[in-house]
């Protein structure tokens, strides 16, 4: 295993390397070949390296060391285990198939930029693997850092839209506030354990306090907040639909956004062991999974709704971290790229077709038109919907028994996330397909159904997102159940092991509790189809608190962006203008006045010279002499 570890990341690499330096000599097809060939590789030797993990369990890999001192040793190593092994397979087979859509849908783009854009993508699945394989924090970090600079460059992929340059900068900025925390929980790692090695932090973690483990695992939080769009930091990833659809399903489902739930899953033990910090994880991530489903259930671009949905699925995965599921939020995560791919995928498809509309009350009737976009699509929003016995259902119902478990309130609260979920994905449904067509019919450009090249990742998608939840079935529902469970059981042990146990509901009552769940959702489902089908599509603004997102965009502009921006203007009019250039002009002009005085001195006249000097002798001689008459009083008092 250790002699292919290296290839995961280097294929990537190779293809940013060979689409960055040649952009200017290939041609589209060669560009988006050269990109999704490169990750498919990834995916071929991922494959082989999760078979050697189900055969052996995990390894690790040192290729060289950054720092190797007698107090700190840092190697650039790979892990390749149950945990990491999971998480390449998704990363590169989810972005496989996106590669592969992107040829298709960015085949308008001129041959450098298409060139520019696979580059990029290649960099972003690279600084991924990184992320995921790293053996330490530090890797980590790399990889992390990685996928922060790339999310900046696709977002603003077309950069000369100014708007699009904020959302980048946006995200970037946002991400460096959570990054700040990552960096110095690293810090704090070292300090107290000398190493950021997993395996030696997990060896030590009895040599720290109550205090450090509830630090260090708050600032890691802090990191995974920014990077998963969690509230406070989470109005960066609505934004980040300024980049071109195939970004945005690569971000929200197979890559960046999980990157926090990886890390907290990484580190499992650390949070096991700080039940305060535990606590600050749930009820965090329960807020921001109602928060943003409430959002979502007003908006109007199809690509937003979609986005929101994201933040608040999101929310659901860490509720099973902070609850003690780590295999159900590792579930959920897998289970949501397939369907949040799909669905991001399907948008654009929607989108193509529309000839780049995204406001979905101009839209309706599309299922005759488009029939494969419209079936996969549904399957996608039956699958983050929960309906049985899609790959949603398993996942977010193994998140709500386990918060059933914790805390009967977060069960509830959660069951009310997940209903807002369905209603607001079936009248995104109902809005884009169903009904009579809300568009204006151009017989030049008509509305069709979208190339091979684009259909074949979601029929892929469709499959996985259907049969993908089997792997996690609960042992209640089938004897022999949840493989995954099993799987991922040596990177949970020891959290296992410390966990409080909880006493376990009965077979039926599991199955009321599904059962009822299921009820409730098909009924909204039913109430949304129908309230979508009266509802008003005039182009008039969407007015209201959950149209306007709870303007809390409004709110961080004017209670931080504002006065920042009003002290920098202060600091730039009053300090700099008057105080610090102030003080360099003001030495400028006084070597400049004082160089034209000394110039007066050189006259060209040597009795004037000769002057000089005996005065200087004179002058030199004084200062000499009272020295000698100090120095011998002060002997003489002393």
């Amino acid at each position: 295993m250790s002699h292919v570890a290296f290839l995961v990341p280097l294929f990537p690499l190779l293809g940013f390397l060979i689409n960055g330096l040649g952009r200017n000599q290939l041609s589209r097809s060669m560009s988006g070949w050269i990109g999704t060939g490169a990750v498919f590789l990834s995916f071929l030797v991922s494959c082989f390296l999760f078979g050697k993990v189900l055969e052996n369990g995990g390894s690790t890999d040192t290729l060289f060391y950054l720092i190797r001192t007698t107090d700190l040793s840092i190697p650039f190593a790979f892990q390749v285990d149950q945990l990491s092994g999971l998480f390449l397979l998704i990363i590169t087979g989810i972005g496989t198939l996106i590669h592969l859509y992107s040829i298709s849908y960015m085949h308008e783009e001129a041959p450098h930029h298409f060139a520019r854009y696979f580059a990029y993508l290649n960099l972003f699945v690279f600084s991924m693997l990184l992320l995921v394989m790293g053996s330490g924090f530090v890797i980590m970090f790399i990889g992390w850092e990685g996928v922060g600079l790339c999310s900046y460059l696709l977002i603003g992929y077309w950069f000369s839209n100014p708007n699009y340059n904020y959302a980048a900068r946006k995200a970037f900025v946002m991400n460096r506030i959570g990054d700040l925390g990552f960096l110095l929980a690293i810090f704090w790692i070292i300090s107290k354990l000398g190493t950021t090695e997993y395996a030696g932090v997990l060896e030590g973690v009895a040599k720290l306090s109550s205090t450090d483990l509830t630090a260090i695992t708050l600032l890691l939080f802090v990191g995974a907040m920014g990077k998963s769009a969690q509230i406070p930091l989470y109005t960066w990833l609505p934004d980040a639909m300024a980049g071109p659809t195939p970004v945005s399903a690569l971000i929200h489902a197979a890559t960046m956004v999980t990157a926090g739930i990886y890390m907290i899953a990484r580190t499992n033990l650390l949070y096991t062991m700080a039940p305060f910090t535990q606590g600050v994880v749930a009820v965090t991530g329960l807020l921001t999974a109602l928060f943003a489903a409430s959002i979502a259930l007003k908006q109007n671009d199809i690509k937003k709704v979609l986005a929101y949905s994201t933040v608040s699925q999101l929310g659901y995965m860490f509720l099973g971290l902070g609850v003690g599921a780590y295999t159900g939020a590792v579930f959920h995560v897998m289970t949501h790229a397939f369907f949040k791919a799909l669905l991001f995928l399907g948008a654009g498809s929607v989108i193509h077709a529309m000839h780049h509309e995204q406001d979905i009350r101009k839209m309706g009737g599309l299922r005759k038109h488009l029939p494969v976009t419209h079936l996969t699509f549904l399957i996608g929003c039956l699958a983050i919907a929960g309906i049985p016995p899609l790959s949603g259902f398993f996942s977010k119902d193994e998140i709500l028994a386990a918060a059933f478990h914790a805390n009967p309130i977060y069960y509830v609260l959660g069951l009310g996330g997940a209903l807002m979920t369905a209603f607001y994905m079936f009248r995104l449904y109902t809005l884009t397909f169903l009904g009579e067509a809300r568009y204006h019919s151009d017989p030049a450009h008509p509305v069709h159904e979208s190339p091979a090249p684009m259909l074949l990742p979601l029929v892929v998608l469709a499959v996985l997102s259907v049969a993908g939840g089997w792997i996690g079935i609960p042992e209640w529902m089938l004897s022999g159940g949840h493989r995954l469970e099993h799987f991922l059981a040596p990177i949970f042990a020891a959290s296992g092991a410390l966990a409080h146990e909880h006493a376990h509901l009965t077979a039926a009552q599991e199955w009321g509790m599904v059962g009822g769940a299921t009820v409730a959702i098909v009924v909204v489902i039913l109430l949304a189809i129908r309230s979508a089908g009266r509802e008003k599509t005039d182009d008039q603004p969407a007015s209201g608190i959950l149209a306007n997102k709870w303007y809390i965009d409004e709110l961080y502009e004017f209670a931080i962006v504002q006065p920042i921006r009003s002290f920098a203007d202060l600091l730039k009019s009053v300090l700099e203008r008057n105080v610090i250039d102030g003080c360099v002009n003001g030495i400028g002009r006084l070597i400049h006045y004082g160089s034209r005085q000394m110039r007066l001195i050189q006259s060209g006249q040597v009795g004037n010279y000769l002057l000089i000097m005996v005065l200087s002798m004179v002058v030199f001689f004084l200062i000499w002499f009272n020295d000698n008459k100090i120095m011998a009083l002060i002997h003489k008092i002393f």
